[in-house]
C-alpha cells in the first residue's frame, strides 16, 4: 500500500535521525524532530503501522525503531530523487572546478614567483611571497564515486575550493544504494564542519554507523586528514637574498651567512609567516625593526610584511627584508599596491 503523507514524513524523520545518530529512534524524538505537531501517542500508532508494513524494525527490546531495507528503499526511491540530482550535479561541478583550479594554481604559482623576483629587483632587498593558505576552513562536499570494480574515488572539497582526490580499494564492488547511503552518512555529519573540529570520537562514530564499510570511512577520513596536513605546509617563494651583500652593516660573513641560510632553509620564514597570518588585520602592513623581528638571524634587519586575502579563508603573505635604514615609504607603498593587484587578479576569477 502507498503511505500517506504523515507516514512518509515520520518515516523520513526516523531515517534521517538514525543516519545522524546511529541510535534507535523513539516517538518522543520524532515529536520534537518533525513539524507535524503530533502527540507521542499518535506518532507511536503511526510507527506501529510502519513496523507492520515492514518499513521499520525493532532491533531489540528498546522502544526505538530503525529503518528496514524496505524503508531505506522507499527513502532512496521517493524521498532522495532531489538529493541524487544534487549529488550528480555536484560531482560534475567538482570535475569542472578541479580542472579550473589546476589551471589557476599553475597561474598563481607563476605569478607569485615573478612577484618575488620583481620585488627584489625594484627594491634591492630580499623578498618572500607565500602561496595562499586556507585557515579555519569547512568541508563543503564529500563524494564517493565508483571508478572500477574494487575501486572508489573519494573527493573532498573544502572552503577555498581545495580539492583532495583519494583512490580507495574495496574487496567487492558496492551497489548504487550502498554508495548513496555512505555519501549521505558522510555529508550529513561533515558538511559545513570546520576540519579542525574533526576528532577521534567523531571518526569512531562514523565508522560504527558505516558497519561493515567502516574501512571505507577510515580511508575517507585519512584523506581529510591529508588535506589538513597539506594546508599546514607553507609554500614560500623567495628572491634577492644576495641583495643583503649590498649593505655594509649586513654583509659581514656571519650575519650574511645566517640571513642567506634563513632564506634557503625557509623554516624561520615559515615561523614569521605564521605569526603574520595570525594578525587580525587581513591586509594590514606590519613592520618589524631590529629586535622586534621574530626571526633570530634577522635582528639586524627590518622586515615589512603585508597579508593578502582571496576570499573563502585564503590568505598569504608578502615580505621584504632589508637593513634598518630601508626606504620604508617606498616599501609600504609597494606592498599595498601588490596586495591590491593580487586581489584584482584572482578574486575576479573565483
Amino acid at each position: 500500500m502507498d503511505l500517506d503523507e504523515r507516514k512518509l514524513k515520520i518515516l523520513q524523520a526516523i531515517i534521517r535521525n538514525y543516519l545522524e545518530t546511529g541510535e534507535p529512534v523513539g516517538s518522543r524524538t520524532i515529536s520534537k524532530y518533525t513539524d507535524l505537531n503530533l502527540s507521542s501517542a499518535t506518532i507511536r500508532n503511526e510507527m506501529a503501522d510502519l513496523e507492520e508494513l515492514g518499513y521499520i524494525v525493532q532491533p531489540h527490546t528498546s522502544a526505538g525503531r530503525i529503518p528496514s531495507d524496505k524503508g531505506y528503499r522507499l527513502y532512496v526511491d521517493q524521498m532522495l530523487a532531489e538529493k541524487e540530482e544534487k549529488l550528480d550535479h555536484a560531482t560534475q561541478e567538482v570535475k569542472e572546478m578541479h580542472q579550473m583550479l589546476l589551471e589557476k594554481e599553475d597561474k598563481m604559482e607563476s605569478i607569485l614567483k615573478q612577484m618575488a623576483k620583481m620585488l627584489a629587483v625594484n627594491t634591492n632587498y630580499a623578498t618572500l611571497v607565500t602561496a595562499p593558505q586556507v585557515k579555519g576552513n569547512k568541508i563543503k562536499f564529500l563524494q564517493l564515486s565508483r571508478v572500477d570494480v574494487g575501486q572508489l574515488l573519494a573527493t573532498i572539497v573544502v572552503e577555498g575550493n581545495v580539492i583532495k582526490n583519494n583512490m580507495i580499494h574495496v574487496e567487492e564492488s558496492l551497489d548504487d544504494e550502498t554508495l548513496l547511503k555512505l555519501n549521505i552518512l558522510l555529508n550529513t555529519n561533515l558538511n559545513g564542519l570546520p576540519i579542525e573540529d574533526i576528532n577521534l570520537a567523531m571518526i569512531t562514530k562514523l565508522k560504527q554507523q558505516a558497519g561493515i564499510y567502516d574501512g571505507i570511512i577510515a580511508e575517507v577520513m585519512d584523506a581529510v586528514a591529508a588535506v589538513i596536513r597539506e594546508n599546514d605546509d607553507i609554500e614560500i617563494y623567495t628572491s634577492g637574498a644576495n641583495n643583503i651583500f649590498k649593505y655594509p652593516e649586513l654583509s659581514d660573513k656571519q650575519s650574511a651567512q645566517e640571513i642567506i641560510s634563513a632564506f634557503e632553509e625557509k623554516q624561520q620564514l615559515a615561523d614569521l609567516v605564521t605569526e603574520t597570518l595570525a594578525s587580525e588585520e587581513n591586509n594590514g602592513i606590519q613592520v618589524y625593526i631590529g629586535d622586534e623581528t621574530p626571526v633570530q638571524s634577522m635582528k639586524d634587519c627590518s622586515i615589512v610584511t603585508a597579508n593578502y586575502a582571496l576570499g573563502d579563508g585564503m590568505r598569504g603573505t608578502i615580505g621584504i627584508v632589508g637593513p634598518k635604514r630601508m626606504d620604508y615609504e617606498k616599501v609600504v607603498s609597494t606592498l599595498r599596491s601588490l596586495v591590491a593587484q593580487l586581489n584584482e587578479t584572482f578574486k575576479n576569477e573565483r
